[in-house]
């Protein structure tokens, strides 16, 4: 019987693109040197990878610890915002939760900076869903690895984690538990255990009705 469900945020509980795209270019307006400006298309192609890869992909031509500084400003400001703002919720997220918490541990495990999953519970008021999260901006570690993480600190033994990247069923068999592909999210899986084009269609999945 599963006992937990981890969820990826980006892409399968909200969509932060249009905010983040708004403050990064606020960051980068005050850098004249950079003359790189960053769309919510490129930051579609972005979504699940950690903050250093998206600092390379983003600005490949600017100087290692340019590149850092810019990164740091970015997120930081981010969080700000983000936490007082909020972003797009997936329809039907909050009623989601609600219903799978009354049966089901649920946790978030995310490639993003600390502080960013804070941001979506305060802003959105939905900390009283959520046990437990862990980011690599906290642990230094990779989404597979922080998913065994929160396994292990909540005694977790049977899980599954939604996701929309292949970055996210990576993380899923990297902690040897099931993958859910959100398909409504900005990534491209072919492998999967189970699929929802919709998040409330997660409490009706096989594998939680059994």
């Amino acid at each position: 019987m599963i006992e937990g469900i981890l969820f990826d945020l980006d892409g399968t509980l909200w969509d932060s693109t249009q905010a983040i795209c708004k403050v990064w270019d606020t960051v980068l307006s005050q850098h004249p040197e950079i003359i790189t400006r960053v769309t919510v298309k490129d930051l579609y192609g972005c979504m699940g990878l950690p903050i250093e890869a998206i600092g390379k992909k983003l600005f490949p031509n600017v100087d290692a610890s340019l590149r850092q500084r810019l990164m740091s400003e970015c997120c930081g400001l981010e969080n700000q915002y983000l936490e007082k703002y909020g972003a797009r919720l997936y329809p039907g997220l909050e009623e989601t939760l609600a219903q799978l918490s009354e049966n089901f541990k649920l946790f978030i495990v995310s490639n993003c900076q600390d502080g960013y999953i804070q941001s979506f519970l305060k802003a959105h008021h939905m900390k009283r869903y959520f046990l437990d999260f862990e980011c690599p901006g906290v642990t230094n570690l990779s989404k597979g690895e922080n998913n065994k993480l929160i396994m292990r600190r909540n005694h977790i033994t049977e899980a599954v984690y939604v996701g929309d990247t292949a970055g996210d069923a990576e993380s899923a068999k990297v902690a040897g538990i099931p993958f859910i592909y959100a398909r409504y999210g900005f990534g491209t899986v072919n492998e999967y255990d189970y699929v929802i084009d919709k998040i409330s269609d997660l409490p009706y999945l096989e594998c939680f009705c059994t």
